[in-house]
């Protein structure tokens, strides 16, 4: 199925595999540009020599395009786009708009710049500024989101900007592709359904409480780092909701100094990153801290499998997923199911 994202970034199937922390490494993303979809690397919990190994040890499993998704608002983002560049990366996501000049320094290198955008008025600002493509998630998805649903902020988006746009949140199969190209979308970007998979390193222990959960077991919440982070409802966060200020800042201290020593960042630049995250919003101390080293929470379910002591960010769509397959299995099955659907409905109309 070609695509305007297809041609753009030389994939076979327009389904991409987000740039999710902790799980997004050079397995899954080996695995799903190998399928077809491009995968890309999540580097915000990878030092820079990290990030470099974890780019070449994609290139040694697969020979397919993916990308890397980087934090535009990072301290040493520079340096990692420097790492791109030299290791002759395709494409670069960002989870925050990125500047207007880091964007012409990445396009003058030949290098396909896709932002993640949350409004219509963001979509507009980037593509104004030179980016090649856009994600848009919708409230649907995993992680830090917004309140519009993706069925009202995609077709806003596609109508407002001349980009191929990429739809997300939301989404997990055939049908779901089918909908996303009908509103006018390149094709569809998914999380928690590449999580969910065989080739994720997510543990198999942290994998069964994604699947047993429902749709009303997926919520909201502003208890870990003071901005909407959809994620599975679980004690932790029941905790985190309760707590007073003084119990949430000794809680938010401890998890700061375990990702402070695992990071190797020192308090200044922890604060430094929870303040970034501040900026224009009315977060607590506490809220700070936990904004720093949200990743920490993260890795203690993604990576240690402790989902009494970790955040579990989730799409919606956790509620209605019920296997693992392989990245390959996953992918052929959308773009099988898709042609079914386009069938079904080139019959429709032939009928009336």
């Amino acid at each position: 199925m070609e695509t305007a994202l297809t041609r753009l970034v030389g994939v076979r199937h327009p389904v991409v595999q987000t740039g999710m922390g902790w799980v997004a490494g050079p397995r899954l993303v080996s695995a799903a540009a190998n399928a077809g979809a491009l995968g890309i690397l999540a580097s915000a919990t990878m030092t820079r020599d990290q990030l470099r190994d974890a780019i070449r040890e994609v290139r040694s499993r697969t020979g397919a395009p993916f990308g890397v998704n980087l934090r535009a608002d990072a301290g040493d983002a520079p340096d990692r786009v420097r790492i791109l560049l030299e290791e002759g990366v395709r494409v670069a996501s960002f989870a925050l708009a990125p500047s207007r000049e880091l964007i012409a320094e990445l396009k003058a290198a030949g290098v396909v710049v896709i932002p993640s955008v949350g409004a219509r008025r963001h979509a507009e600002k980037v593509a104004a500024w030179g980016a090649d493509a856009v994600l848009v998630q919708g409230g649907e998805g995993g992680g830090h989101t917004g309140e519009v649903a993706t069925s009202v902020l995609l077709p806003q988006v596609v109508d407002a900007v001349r980009i191929p746009v990429v739809a997300a949140g939301g989404f997990f199969d055939g049908r779901g592709l089918v909908a996303a190209l009908a509103y006018g979308a390149a094709g569809v970007a998914m999380g928690t359904r590449f999580l969910l998979t065989s080739d994720s390193t997510v543990p198999d222990t942290v994998k069964a409480r994604y699947l047993a959960a429902a749709v009303r077991d997926v919520t909201v919440t502003r208890a870990v780092d003071g901005l909407p982070h959809r994620m599975l409802r679980t004690d932790l966060v029941a905790a985190l909701e309760r707590s007073g200020r003084i119990r949430a800042f000794a809680h938010a201290v401890r998890r700061a100094a375990g990702y402070r020593r695992l990071s190797g960042l020192t308090w200044r630049q922890l604060v430094r990153d929870g303040l970034a995250v501040r900026h224009g919003r009315e977060l607590s101390w506490s809220q700070v801290l936990l904004a720093a080293n949200t990743p920490m929470l993260l890795k203690s379910a993604m990576v240690d499998g402790r989902t009494d002591l970790g955040v579990m960010a989730a799409g919606q769509v956790a509620g209605v997923i019920d296997d693992l397959p392989s990245c390959a299995e996953l992918v052929e099955r959308i773009m099988r199911e898709a042609e079914e659907v386009l069938s079904g409905l080139a019959g429709l109309g032939a009928v009336r």
